[in-house]
């Protein structure tokens, strides 16, 4: 499509203009607003060079210094501007899944910051991140293969556009990303005071009581068969300092918190020994893949958000 042909408005109206020929006639227009403007814009330009600079350096910073804050305000940031865009244009399909998602996740979060905390919680909240975390997980691959698929021209055979299958990967391998990076940031952050409010350790370290041998350390309940023996519902899991817990506890601890510490003594395990899937060890690519998404939806929207106010005070367009 050459975006440069003029659009025939002589003998036609704009609304009997094809969808191409208004997409031409919108260029057109901007290319003629902006016409003249080249100095002007290579000052935009290097302003937003210059912004997207500084706030990577601040952000570093801010990081190193008080991570807490950073990762609370970063959380905030992803959970709050996907849905102020989406409000803004109308996409209503991701403020429903949004709004479902917020709902089950704030009372999920609830009961764990209650205190006492009630037995039953700790298990109730592992299994709703892990089943995030394996919904995201599947997302992501299914809308890996859709785009693969599509690049190798399957999409042919069931005689559909290429652009629908992408777009549908895209959409999938988002929705993947975002409430799988989403899930685990808050699930972490449930995994510290679960764990502070049972008793067994505290932030800085040294256990409140006594842990009995037949007892899980995450949620305090009864161990049902050792960790040699299969289980009905769910195994037995022994750490390198071992300590013991149930699948779902010691699983949801490790993957889903990313701790790679035993929730009782804090030393450092080795979890090669009990998850086989690459996907779910902790390690730097993952952890570095994670705080790119957290950029590109939280801070990225923000800076060019501050790039546009300081053009707005210096009288560019």
């Amino acid at each position: 499509m050459d975006l440069h042909k003029p659009v025939d408005l002589l003998n036609k109206s704009v609304e009997e203009l094809t969808p191409e020929e208004k997409w031409r006639l919108e260029h057109q227009k901007l290319h003629e607003q902006h016409k003249g403007h080249e100095k002007m814009h290579a000052e935009m330009v290097l302003i937003l060079i210059l912004t997207l600079v500084l706030a990577q350096v601040v952000l570093i910073e801010w990081k190193k210094r008080h991570s807490r804050s950073y990762l609370l305000v970063t959380l905030l940031g992803m959970w709050i501007i996907p849905l102020i865009l989406c409000l803004r244009n109308h996409w209503w399909r991701f403020i429903f899944i949004w709004l479902l998602f917020s709902c089950i996740t704030s009372l999920i979060v609830r009961k764990a910051l209650q205190k006492p905390i009630t037995g039953t919680t700790p298990r109730l909240v592992y299994k709703w991140f892990l089943f995030i975390y394996k919904l995201s997980y599947v997302l992501g691959l299914l809308g890996y293969f859709i785009m693969m698929a599509t690049f190798f021209g399957l999409n042919l055979v069931f005689n559909a556009k290429a652009n629908a299958w992408m777009d549908c990967a895209l959409l999938l391998v988002f929705y993947g990303l975002y409430y799988g990076v989403l899930g685990r940031d808050i699930s972490e952050i449930c995994a510290d005071k679960m764990a502070s409010h049972v008793g067994y350790y505290t932030n800085h370290g040294m256990p409140t009581r006594n842990l009995d041998p037949t007892v899980c350390a995450v949620c305090g309940n009864k161990l049902l068969v050792s960790e040699n023996e299969e289980g009905v519902i769910e195994n037995t899991y022994k750490l390198t300092c071992d300590h013991v817990f149930h699948e779902f506890c010691i699983r949801g601890w490790c993957i889903v918190g990313k701790k790679q510490t035993c929730p009782y003594c804090k030393e450092k395990v080795d979890l090669k020994k009990m998850f086989c899937n690459p996907w779910e060890k902790p390690h730097v690519l993952y952890g570095q893949l994670l705080d790119w998404i957290r950029w590109l939806v939280a801070w990225q929207p923000m800076i060019l958000f501050l790039v546009q106010g300081i053009n707005w005070v210096l009288g560019l367009e």
